[in-house]
């Protein structure tokens, strides 16, 4: 083996690449600047409680080992988004409206469907203390114009809520067992799974389950939400954030698509979710979404909604 291979899934930017990824990214700080937010350098290296939270995906994709000064397991950040957490719970108020963006390399010890890679530069933005559809807004909105930097227009946003899942699991008081085996289901989209699942288990509320997981497409899906879950407040309360997102996007440049069954890999996400993609790419380009209760893990309770995008990926796709 070469002495100049690196490791799968690490890859470095060099020559125009390197020259282009600087250039672009005095642009997206300049730009999220503008719109008020703080730019912060979070550490390549906490204490695993404070990176993994209570993500059972983010804990294995953290490479971790013991600190031989502290005797206690540290970890590389794999997701700069517990960390934001961190950041805030320790300097804002609880009545506070905090900006934050970030553009920073993170270690995972695997890919996903999202990074390509192992090593991402990952760059996002968060919004913290404001519970209102507003704040998605703006996220969504920032999200796009930091796609359009990089000359990516002409995209298809896909917006669900998490909520409504979590809130059908709640209501079928399904035990944390059962709901994260539902939430890989959900995440596979696998109907012939989901049917087992239903078969071999009493579940409540299991024709709502059949209907949720597919109930996808443009923005008529949302009356008929409305009309299968007109008895479960807390869904249509969700479905209602949607009629906004669409309302306010309908008559621009991009196309929406919905989908009700949506949940991330990352559990924390809690509400509205959104992804960006394009027709010349195989994947989502960027994503993000509400976890109101990630806070809570650092003593604090705080709405939050934000986005990210593989940095690194994106510039590599311009040659």
């Amino acid at each position: 083996m070469s002495n100049w291979q690196l490791p799968e899934g690490i890859e470095e930017l060099a020559g125009s690449q390197a020259a282009i990824f600087e250039s672009v990214r005095r642009c997206l700080l300049d730009i999220y600047n503008s719109w008020g937010y703080e730019l912060v350098v979070p550490p390549m290296l906490e204490y695993v409680e404070s990176l993994v939270l209570n993500s059972d995906s983010i804990d294995q994709k953290t490479f971790k080992f013991l600190d031989s000064s502290s005797g206690r397991m540290v970890g590389i950040h794999a997701d700069i988004t517990p960390q934001i957490a961190r950041i805030d719970s320790k300097s804002a108020k609880p009545e506070d409206v905090s900006r934050y963006c970030y553009i920073n390399t993170i270690l995972q010890t695997k890919a996903d469907d999202f990074y390509a890679s192992r090593s991402p530069i990952q760059a996002g933005a968060e919004l913290y203390g404001y519970k209102g559809i507003e704040a998605d807004v703006e996220i969504i909105k920032l999200m796009i114009e930091s796609l359009s930097i990089l000359k990516i227009d002409n995209l298809t946003l896909s917006l669900g809520n998490t909520s409504i899942f979590n809130s059908l699991c709640e209501s079928a008081e399904l035990s944390s067992e059962d709901t994260a085996k539902l939430r890989e289901i959900f995440r596979r989209k696998s109907l012939p799974d989901l049917a087992i699942f239903l078969d071999s288990n009493d579940v409540k509320e299991a024709d709502k389950f059949s209907s949720l997981i597919s109930l996808s497409g443009d923005d008529s899906i949302l009356a008929k939400a409305l009309e299968l879950f007109s008895d479960m407040e807390k869904i249509t309360d969700s479905v209602n954030d949607l009629i906004e997102l669409n309302n306010t996007f309908k008559d621009s440049n991009i196309d929406l698509m919905f989908d009700l069954g949506e949940v991330k890999a990352y559990e924390y996400h809690d509400g509205v979710v959104f992804a960006a993609y394009h027709s010349d790419f195989p994947k989502a380009l960027a994503q993000g979404g509400r976890y109101n209760n990630l806070s809570q893990n650092f003593g604090s309770s705080r709405a939050a909604t934000g986005f990210s995008f593989d940095l690194k990926y994106l510039i590599q796709q311009q040659d």
